[in-house]
């Protein structure tokens, strides 16, 4: 099993400014196809937020939204097929939704491509494209990109 690094899990499911909360109304709206509503759906799923955990379901409202373009759903569509929930293991589908995501401006999957090209995780090994996801990231604000910028300078 790959150790996923704690940069990767921190903020995961998380969407700025809002708590996850089930409820009927985000449950209508995401059957409804509000893509939004099916990433929050999603989250709470995935975190197991007013609702019991199921990352089957959450896999599943996550393709919903990432099929209609919601960008936050290509990062959490990435995470899970890095690390396996509700799917099996697939580095490199998890690459294909990061880049998705990373190259429609989204710090946290840049951040994530970045760590994916630093490990060869999904794609081959390449500190350059690493570096150039990780400055994307980091001139967000991103401080895991930041600090692993630093590391890879210092080497």
């Amino acid at each position: 099993m790959k150790l996923i690094p704690l940069f990767l899990l921190v903020g995961t499911f998380a969407v700025s400014g809002w708590a996850q909360r089930y409820s009927p109304e985000l449950v209508q709206e995401a059957e409804a196809g509000d893509a939004n509503a099916q990433h929050l759906l999603g989250c709470c799923y995935a975190r197991g937020e007013g609702v019991g955990k199921d990352e089957k379901k959450a896999f599943e409202w996550f393709t919903k939204s990432a099929n209609q373009g919601h960008v936050e759903a290509h990062t959490s569509l990435g995470f899970c097929y890095l690390v396996g929930i509700g799917v099996e293991i697939d580095e490199k589908e998890a690459v294909k939704w990061y880049t998705k995501s990373a190259e429609q401006g989204n710090a946290r999957a840049q951040c994530y491509l970045g760590w994916c090209y630093s490990n060869g995780t999904g794609v081959a090994k390449d500190e350059k494209e690493a570096v150039k996801w990780y400055t994307k990231s980091a001139e967000q604000g991103n401080e895991w990109a930041k600090k692993r910028l630093e590391e890879l300078k210092s080497k």
